[in-house]
């Protein structure tokens, strides 16, 4: 039997945490370990209970859902940050996904929505709302007809890393990349270890935003 997947809740509103408990305690394969009313809470109580999967808010006092993002991915690098907020516009988005998170939500979203991609972005995948998806695609757009560049010698990538890139984009995990590809997951890590090296990036988030400008995928 699997372990259960570990994850701390965090919002500085009561009902919204409320909410949530009440999700993952009914759930098969999650334990909720922690959960928090900020992002300085949040960081703390990650170093105490090491959670598999962080539920984020961005807006919150003393520190917001970006810095603690930040600093969660940094000091743990396979924790899971999936973004949960009211807002959806470009200034939040980029930032939290550039910070290091798995994935965002809206707090519109079903419940059944929210634990699916709390077990995607635990199995290496990534989620977004559509209207999320909407805005990053329209950021990513302009972002490539502001500042269009090309792939240097360094940065090109092999045919297999580009099959890597393109599965990712139909928001595949790796476990799935690799069946499709008929590969070892430790393959498709070790690919994505190089795209990652390759463009300067952290994480797979942000291999898709590169992937996206240089329109070699697309994210719509």
């Amino acid at each position: 039997m699997a372990e259960a997947i570990r994850v701390v809740i965090v919002d500085d509103e009561w009902l919204v945490r409320a909410a949530l408990r009440v999700f993952l305690e009914s759930a098969d394969g999650f334990e909720l370990v922690g959960e928090a009313e900020n992002g300085a809470d949040a960081v703390s109580m990650a170093r105490a209970e090491r959670p598999d999967v962080v539920l984020m808010d961005v807006q919150m006092p003393k520190m917001d859902g970006i810095e603690a993002t930040r600093r969660l991915t940094q000091e743990f690098p396979g924790i899971k940050i999936i973004a949960l907020t009211t807002f959806s516009t470009e200034r939040v988005i980029v930032p939290m996904l550039s910070a290091g998170a798995s994935g965002f939500l809206v707090k519109d979203t079903s419940p059944d929505r929210i634990l699916d991609a709390a077990r995607l972005a635990h199995e290496g995948g990534y989620v977004l709302s559509p209207r999320v998806a909407k805005e990053l695609v329209a950021s990513v757009q302009q972002s490539a007809a502001a500042s269009p560049r090309g792939l240097t010698r360094e940065e090109e990538l092999t045919d297999r890393e580009l099959e890597v890139v393109t599965l990712l984009a139909q928001g595949m995990s790796n476990a799935e990349i690799g069946a499709a590809m008929f590969v070892s997951e430790a393959t498709v890590k070790s690919h994505l270890g190089r795209i990652t090296a390759k463009w300067r990036v952290r994480d797979r988030v942000q291999v898709l935003i590169r992937a996206t400008q240089l329109g070699l995928v697309s994210l719509s």
